[in-house]
């Protein structure tokens, strides 16, 4: 039980709550998602209790992928009441970055599973099709037809 919810909480306790190691918590107050916290006498972090909350923010945020640079405007708008409409914005923006990775992902996956379908796995490894594909140097950047389909359909995605 906590005697006093308020109470200011050094670095280790803080870091203990939050599940988070102190280097995170000393990076986080670099780069600014984390306000610089009043200090002991003797020059020992206080962090206020709700700390706690804006880590857990950031370790949520940071699970759906947004940057560190996102997660400092997200908690500057959050800060100052910023507009709904930003914060919209960025999550928009995440969701579409999120939604072509997951197409790049795909069109992976099927080269992956037409290379896999064309080799038995068996014999020796002259003659292997999934070598002789990444080996193909006849395509211009000299990647082969594998890297030209996921250039197209890159292309094709913008």
């Amino acid at each position: 039980m906590i005697k006093n919810p308020d109470k200011p909480l050094t670095i280790g306790r803080i870091a203990a709550r939050a599940d988070v190691g102190i280097d995170t918590i000393r990076f986080y107050e670099r780069r600014g998602l984390l306000p610089e916290p009043s200090r002991t006498e003797s020059g020992y972090r206080l962090y206020p209790p709700a700390t706690i909350t804006r880590l857990n923010f950031i370790r949520r945020a940071k699970a759906l992928g947004f940057s560190l640079d996102e997660i400092v405007t997200l908690l500057a708008l959050q800060d100052t009441g910023g507009p709904k409409a930003e914060v919209k914005a960025i999550t928009h923006r995440k969701l579409e970055q999120v939604e072509a990775k997951i197409a790049d992902l795909e069109r992976m996956r099927d080269v992956l599973r037409e290379l896999d379908r064309d080799c038995t796995g068996t014999g020796d490894i002259d003659g292997c099709p999934i070598i002789e594909a990444l080996s193909d140097a006849t395509h211009e950047n000299d990647a082969g037809p594998l890297a030209d389909e996921i250039d197209a359909n890159k292309e094709a995605a913008s």
